[in-house]
C-alpha cells in the first residue's frame, strides 16, 4: 500500500493550529485572579507566531515513535518559554522594541511591571506543564528546558548580547552568543519531543542534537539576513535594529552573499544527517527547509 506525498505546509498547519489549542487552554483564564495579568499573558502567547519550537518538538516525537498527545506538553512548554523570551527582550531595559509579531510588543499594550510579571508566570507556567504530565522522562526534559532557559543557555545569550552592542565580535564569539540566546531553545525544542517518549535511544538523541544546532545557527543567520533586507511590515517587528544599534550579525561579519551560503551550506549538512532515516523525519526536513529557505 502506497501512502500519500508528505505536504510540509499541511502537516505544519495542522500542528500550528493544534499547538494554539493546547496554549489557549494551558493558559489560565482572564476571568480568574489576577485578571489583567492572566490576560496579559494570554496577549504574548496567543495568536502570533509560526510555532517553530512547538513544530520541531511535535517532528522529533514523531521520530521517536511517541504520540502527539504526549508531545503537547513539551510543545507548550517551549512556546511558553519563547514567548517570556520575546516579552522580556522587548523591554526598555533590553532591546527596547515596541512591535512584537506584528501588534504592540506586551508592554506597550500594557506596561513595564506587567510585562515583566508576564514573562516569570509564563517561564513557571512551562515547567508546570512538563512536571504535569508524570511521563517516565519528565525529569530529563525539566533538565534539558531549565539548561536551555538559564546562564547557559537563552538568558546568558542576552546577556553577552548585551554588553556586545558597540563592539565588533570575531565569528566565534558571535556563533557563541546565538548557540546561547537562540540555539539553545532549538535544541531543548528537539530534545523535548523526543524525550516525550517512554524511552529514547542515544544515537536519536545525538542525531537531534546535531540537527537543531545546525537549525539553530541557520535560524539566527536568516533572521540577520532579514534584518538587513525586509521592511518592518514583512518581519512584524522592527526591521534594520541590528544596524541602528550598532550589533555584530552574520550580515555586517561575512556580508549578504556569504551569509546566504552559509545557510545553504548548513542545510545541506542537515538533510545529510537525516539521509538514513525514513518517511518519519519528514516533517524534519521540511522544517529545515522552512527556516533556511524563508524569503531574503
Amino acid at each position: 500500500m502506497t501512502h500519500p506525498p508528505f505536504v510540509f505546509d499541511q502537516w505544519a498547519n495542522a500542528h500550528q493550529q493544534r499547538i494554539e489549542q493546547v496554549l489557549a487552554q494551558t493558559l489560565p483564564v482572564d476571568t480568574v485572579l489576577p485578571e489583567r495579568l492572566h490576560a496579559a499573558m494570554r496577549y504574548a502567547v496567543l495568536g502570533g507566531g509560526k510555532r517553530v519550537r512547538a513544530l520541531l518538538s511535535y517532528a522529533a516525537a514523531e521520530l521517536a515513535e511517541t504520540t502527539l498527545e504526549r508531545a503537547d506538553a513539551a510543545a507548550a512548554a517551549v512556546e511558553l518559554i519563547h514567548a517570556f523570551s520575546l516579552v522580556h527582550d522587548d523591554m526598555p531595559c533590553m532591546d527596547d522594541d515596541d512591535l512584537r509579531r506584528g501588534k504592540p510588543s506586551c508592554h506597550k499594550q500594557y506596561d513595564d511591571a506587567t510585562a515583566l510579571l508576564v514573562g516569570d508566570a509564563l517561564q513557571s507556567l512551562a515547567f508546570e506543564c512538563l512536571v504535569e504530565t508524570a511521563a517516565p522522562q519528565a525529569l530529563k526534559q525539566v533538565q534539558v528546558l531549565a539548561k536551555a532557559t538559564g546562564s547557559r543557555g537563552m538568558c546568558g545569550g542576552q546577556s553577552i548580547d548585551l554588553q556586545s552592542t558597540g563592539k565588533r565580535l570575531s565569528r566565534s564569539a558571535l556563533e557563541t552568543m546565538h548557540q546561547y540566546k537562540t540555539g539553545a531553545l532549538i535544541e531543548a525544542a528537539a530534545l523535548l519531543g523526543a524525550y516525550a517518549a517512554n524511552e529514547t535511544a542515544p544515537q536519536l538523541i545525538n542525531t537531534l542534537t546535531q540537527y537543531s544546532q545546525h537549525m539553530g545557527l541557520a535560524f539566527q543567520v536568516v533572521d540577520d539576513i532579514l534584518d538587513a533586507t525586509a521592511d518592518t511590515q514583512t518581519l512584524g517587528k522592527t526591521a534594520g535594529k541590528d544596524a541602528l544599534q550598532d550589533k555584530s550579525t552574520y550580515v555586517s561579519l561575512l556580508g549578504l552573499d556569504e551569509a546566504k551560503s552559509l545557510v545553504t551550506h548548513l542545510h545541506t549538512q542537515t538533510l545529510a544527517l537525516l539521509a538514513a532515516f525514513g518517511a518519519q523525519a519528514d516533517p524534519l526536513r521540511g522544517i529545515a527547509r522552512f527556516i533556511c529557505e524563508r524569503p531574503f
